[in-house]
């Protein structure tokens, strides 16, 4: 059984991915109604106050998809493979839906970086 990481770019920008969704756990889960999480989802305190249960639900859920990314990456190529596929998909839908509903500039944090992942991944690189 492969086990080791292949250092691809594709798994590079898997990596980034997971890692940014660990950072939007720990924002939405501990810092929503800190001044740094209020500047980046642009809050006011009481918004802030009155959101803060959901938000760290919402950020249980982005760890989910960390969680899902490394799982793929430590699996190894051939294993992992469809793992990053599912993750990669499941944020890229998480991300159209974000950029519907909530802000656009998710389109670009989350959809993106995605289908950058899944192209990537897609063409073996």
């Amino acid at each position: 059984m492969e086990t080791l990481v292949t250092l691809s770019f594709a798994n590079l920008v898997v990596l980034l991915i997971a890692l940014l969704h660990v950072y939007i756990l720990v924002l939405e889960m501990f810092l929503w109604d800190t001044p740094k999480g209020m500047k980046a989802f642009n809050l006011t305190p009481e918004q802030a106050a009155q959101t803060k249960v959901l938000a760290a639900n919402q950020g249980l859920y982005n760890g989910f998809l960390a969680a899902g990314l490394f799982w793929g990456l430590i699996q190894g190529d051939a294993a992992g493979g469809a793992f990053k596929v599912f993750f990669l998909l499941c944020v890229l839908v998480a991300g159209l839906y974000g950029a519907a509903t909530a802000n656009r500039r998710i389109l670009f944090i989350q959809t993106v970086p995605a289908l950058l992942g899944l192209v990537l991944l897609y063409l073996g690189v």
